[in-house]
């Protein structure tokens, strides 16, 4: 996968959170649900596995199971100091929400043609102050 990617769709990353929400059918699974619906692409890094994986262990589900087909994998070609310095000078978030946000400006040329969905209210807060839609 390049680095960058243009505005020539509408791409949304998509968090941990939601898609937990979604499988678990949490409070605002749904909504969320329906709002990935209206994007072109989904993008996540791919701590996104280990995270789902942990939570349906966690919640006694199948941890076997296949992960959504729709996400196209972020697999950074470098470390991504400095995209998570930005997201540290922007707020602190703890290491994986970092990574999500870190992730999703390694892939925006400019934030503002990307969605960053989270549930996590601090982490859409430190997206939005960067310039991401939420």
């Amino acid at each position: 996968m390049a680095s960058k990617r243009q505005a020539t769709s509408r791409i949304a990353y998509v968090d941990t959170s939601c898609v937990v929400s979604i499988l678990f059918g949490e409070r605002g699974g749904a909504a969320i649900g329906r709002q990935l619906r209206g994007f072109d692409e989904i993008i996540s890094s791919n701590l996104l596995e280990a995270e789902l994986r942990a939570a349906l262990v966690r919640e006694d589900v199948d941890s076997d199971a296949e992960l959504p087909e729709a996400i196209s994998w972020v697999i950074p070609a470098r470390p991504l100091r400095m995209e998570i310095a930005r997201v540290l000078q922007a707020g602190y978030l703890r290491g994986a929400d970092c990574w999500h946000v870190a992730t999703a400006l390694y892939v925006a040329d400019d934030p503002a043609d990307l969605t960053f969905l989270t549930l996590d209210l601090k982490q859409r807060d430190i997206a939005r102050r960067l310039g991401f839609l939420v």
